[in-house]
């Protein structure tokens, strides 16, 4: 027996501290929205939606600069959210795969997923690819997905894909001709090299790929090489994957009180239908659900509630 070719899918969310705040709150799906973080006598943009982002609002810009801007809806960051749709979706990945590999950084969400040897499971890689996306978006979140044989051109190519585009197969072979017109910003540069890279007039990952390896290892040292393997998709990598808990757990952080009964169970529908798609995608069904509310004064409530079936209904005689 022979092992597989190796063949890795890179799931990528953008704007992750907006997507994990806006996914319970289809109230604001239609509405520009930004998200605060820092001190706050000097909050500033860390996160936005596309709505917002087609208004000219960037990141950094501070609470004064938003308030030119007529209703922009102004959220504080949660990172208890951000947390819970970060397992949220590492287990939708576990769900193709139980190898993922998580490099998610501070207002992204990155990982990759060790996808060889499943195709008698989920058909090709752009099956596959398609049908997470699916999923992702069904939990109220977009993403782009990139699949390659290596690693690294994945995670390139994931990061430089737009959301109209959002899934790109590589053929085997391809990397190098694939990433030729990624910026290099998808390498996360550090300042000094990418300043450097702007006085040669290097732009892209094939203009970096381009340059001759020993000119390149004389002036950068082995980081050069480094690089330039990367932007020809033939960075060799080794697997690191995680163990991801399946919790069956949805919360929210309200930015006000809730006082009337309807608005509760609005919120409440949204999470239980959240629920009931991540329990069916695990062949699952809920037997009882327990319902936390935090009160003002930080006390706490807990209600368990068991869910009864109806059964099968027969027609005919």
């Amino acid at each position: 027996m022979t092992k597989p070719a190796e063949l890795y899918a890179c799931l990528y969310a953008r704007e992750f501290p907006a997507q994990a705040l806006l996914r319970l709150r289809p109230d604001l799906h239609a509405k520009p929205c930004v998200v605060m973080a820092d001190k706050p006598s000097f909050e500033q943009v860390c996160s936005l939606n596309k709505k917002a982002r087609a208004l000219g609002i960037v990141h950094g810009m501070t609470q004064v600069e938003i308030d030119t801007f007529p209703s922009v809806g102004v959220l504080p960051r949660s990172e208890s959210d951000e947390a819970a749709t970060k397992s949220i979706l590492l287990e939708c990945a576990g769900g193709f795969s139980p190898r993922v590999e998580d490099l998610s950084e501070d207002g992204t969400f990155l990982c990759v997923i060790d996808i060889a040897g499943t195709r008698s499971l989920f058909g090709a890689p752009e099956s596959l690819a398609q049908n997470l996306l699916t999923r992702v978006r069904t939990l109220g979140l977009t993403a782009c997905i990139a699949v390659s044989s290596n690693f690294h051109a994945a995670v390139a190519l994931a990061k430089g894909l737009s959301p109209q585009r959002a899934v790109k197969v590589i053929p085997a072979g391809e990397e190098r001709t694939a990433l030729a017109t990624l910026r290099l910003v998808v390498l996360d540069l550090t300042e000094k090299q990418a300043e450097t890279f702007s006085l040669w007039g290097i732009h892209t990952l094939g203009m970096l790929a381009a340059l001759p390896e020993k000119e390149l290892i004389a002036r950068m040292g082995q980081a050069g090489k480094h690089l330039r393997q990367l932007a020809r998709g033939e960075m060799p990598h080794l697997f690191q994957p995680i163990e991801p808990v399946f919790t069956l757990e949805e919360h929210i952080e309200l930015d006000t009180p809730v006082e009337l009964l309807d608005s509760l169970l609005f919120v409440m529908n949204v999470m239980l239908e959240q629920l009931i798609f991540r329990a069916t995608a695990r062949m699952l069904a809920l037997a009882s659900l327990t319902i936390t509310l935090t009160l003002e004064g930080c006390a706490t409530h807990s209600q368990r509630v068991e869910v009864h079936h109806s059964p099968a209904v027969r027609h005919g005689p």
